[in-house]
């Protein structure tokens, strides 16, 4: 029970900051818990089909092998999977109505897959596993999600740009990852160097999206005010007191 709390932990956490930080027009939360779920249950054909592109894993040497594990076994997979279960789930969906929706819900996508990840990886190695996950694994999930969640919004609300950010939606979030798991899975200590500048560059580009997203919010009624200004400046409609 106690693997459990502290492998699930993490997620909750972070879904509930997800949440709160949508503050001007939160989501259904009957729809993110289906997004958690739906990150679940694609645990399954991803392990699947890691499984079939592992046998074909180059084992010749370290690097090449952690390089054809981390992009494309791993963060190929798991980004696939992720891209299409939020573009299935939210794309036609009435809730995807600004664009600071694409990120919560590709980040509870991506905390529900994390969630089934860590607890087979928390249950296999211990509570020494579990909070080393806590402060990398998954939270780089829901980086990537982030990631994946701007790209989108951008795509849904800028028409004459979708094909471009779609494309961008699956493929950032995917090298980002993949470069991630290559420095981990190469075990050299010298690439720290390079993987602790890189954990805060996630960090930084994540929160300067979700604060860009978010104030341009529809709902913000700083906004609302504004596009009521414009509006009555277009058709010139002014009262007494406005002019």
């Amino acid at each position: 029970m106690n693997l459990i709390v502290l492998a699930l932990a993490p997620v909750c956490i972070i879904a509930g900051y997800i949440y709160f930080r949508d503050k001007y027009d939160r989501e259904p939360i009957a729809l993110l818990l289906k997004s958690l779920f739906l990150g679940a249950i694609i645990t399954v054909p991803i392990v699947l089909m890691e499984s079939v592109l592992s046998v074909f894993s180059p084992v010749n040497t370290l690097i090449l092998k952690a390089f054809y594990d981390g992009f494309l076994v791993a963060a190929f997979t798991e980004e696939l999977w992720k891209f299409a279960a939020v573009y299935l789930l939210i794309w036609r969906n009435p809730a995807f109505n600004e664009r600071f929706d694409g990120i919560v819900y590709a980040v509870f996508v991506s905390l529900g897959f994390a969630g089934v990840e860590n607890l087979l990886y928390v249950f296999d190695g211990g509570a020494d596993v579990a909070f080393s996950r806590a402060v990398t694994a998954v939270p780089a999930h829901a980086l990537f999600g982030i990631t994946m969640g701007y790209y989108l919004a951008m795509a849904k609300f800028i028409p004459f740009r979708k094909q471009e950010n779609l494309i961008k939606a699956l493929f950032v979030p995917l090298l980002f990852h993949g470069f991630y798991d290559f420095i981990l899975m190469t075990g050299f200590n010298w690439l720290l160097f390079v993987f602790l500048p890189f954990l805060f560059y996630l960090w930084i580009t994540g929160f300067k999206r979700m604060k860009m997203l978010s104030d341009v919010s529809r709902f913000n009624p700083a906004n609302r005010a504004k596009s009521e200004f414009l509006w009555k400046f277009k058709n010139n409609i002014f009262t007494d007191d406005e002019k």
